[in-house]
């Protein structure tokens, strides 16, 4: 199955994942017109009145560039919704989201038909995450578009099983968008997501370390100072399992190689089930591939990067054949 036409101006294969706290409207707007969907969790905005101004300002700006620039016009952005009933903004973000016609709904921690219906009314899709075949079928019944397979490895909120086994099995009975998240951090792992079955790449932790990133500059810097070695897997910190960064974590006062399980039902956006410090603020997540990423450019320029190594990957493939 093809694409929806919502895809066509990408420049390489990638949705750039939406980061928690991180993701801002400079972000965005810089990873649309580079050739990327860019995308920010409704969240980001607080209060609530600035969703609807950033809203605006990525839509008027993406409108200008591609009237500058009608031969290579921005790619889509998308707005994640966190569906899970803590989020109590959940249905004024969706109102705003069909305001302003978002192209591109990216669900989290909960499906629901009434989203979905919402978002297609105005023609936009909704693409949700899931961690594996139980949630991806409901996910496809409850009417979500395309799937984001978050596999093992994968920044934040992700689960544990290998992209390849993943996609395989989901890719035998859905034929939709399927997106494919965990470690991927160069154009040639874009590449193998598209070998293996996914339709695009989800890319978050290699975005952290940009110059638009709202992120600590030290957040930044360790991203670029660590690799896979240095992420541990844990719910501790927001009630579900995610990867964070083990520097971040003893900088403030815990072991991570000694963490205490959380209680799911303590999930929260913003505290920890069972820790003073925050996830996300405090406590900072990063994905195993974070080894590939080596320095601090422009968001831009990070997708020149990808797209410069995509094409060089294709062609090692081509050379083999």
């Amino acid at each position: 199955m093809s694409l929806p036409p919502v895809f066509d101006p990408l420049r390489i294969p990638v949705v750039a994942a939406p980061l928690f706290i991180i993701s801002n409207p400079d972000l965005v707007i810089a990873q649309c017109q580079a050739g990327i969907v860019g995308s920010f969790p409704a969240l980001n905005a607080r209060p609530i009145e600035m969703l609807d101004e950033w809203l605006t300002q990525i839509g008027e700006e993406l409108d200008r560039y591609n009237q500058e620039n009608p031969e290579q016009p921005a790619a889509p952005f998308a707005v994640n919704q966190i569906v899970h009933k803590s989020n109590d903004r959940l249905m004024q973000d969706l109102d705003l989201c069909v305001k302003h016609k978002v192209p591109i709904v990216i669900t989290s921690l909960g499906a629901r038909p009434e989203l979905n219906d919402a978002v297609h009314s105005y023609g936009g899709i909704v693409l949700h995450d899931v961690i594996n075949q139980r949630f991806a079928r409901k996910a496809i019944e409850k009417g979500a578009d395309g799937l984001i397979t978050v596999a093992a490895g994968a920044g934040g909120h992700a689960g544990t099983l290998s992209p390849f086994a993943l996609v395989q099995e989901i890719r035998e009975w859905f034929d939709g968008p399927l997106l494919l998240a965990g470690s991927i951090a160069t154009g040639s792992a874009v590449l193998a997501a598209q070998v293996i079955g996914a339709d695009l790449a989800y890319i978050g932790s290699p975005f952290v370390a940009t110059a638009e990133a709202r992120a600590a500059q030290e957040y930044k810097q360790m991203i670029v100072d660590s690799n896979m070695d240095d992420i541990v897997y844990t719910n501790l910190f927001s009630g579900v399992h995610a990867n964070y960064l083990k520097p971040s974590i003893r900088a403030n006062g815990l072991d991570p190689d000694a963490l205490p399980e959380s209680d799911p039902s303590k999930m929260s956006f913003g505290s920890g089930g069972g820790s003073k410090s925050k996830a996300w603020r405090d406590i900072w997540s990063g994905g195993q591939g974070i080894g590939a990423v080596k320095d601090i450019p422009p968001a831009g320029q990070r997708v020149a990067e990808l797209a410069s190594q995509y094409e060089a990957a294709k062609a090692r493939v081509q050379a083999l054949g």
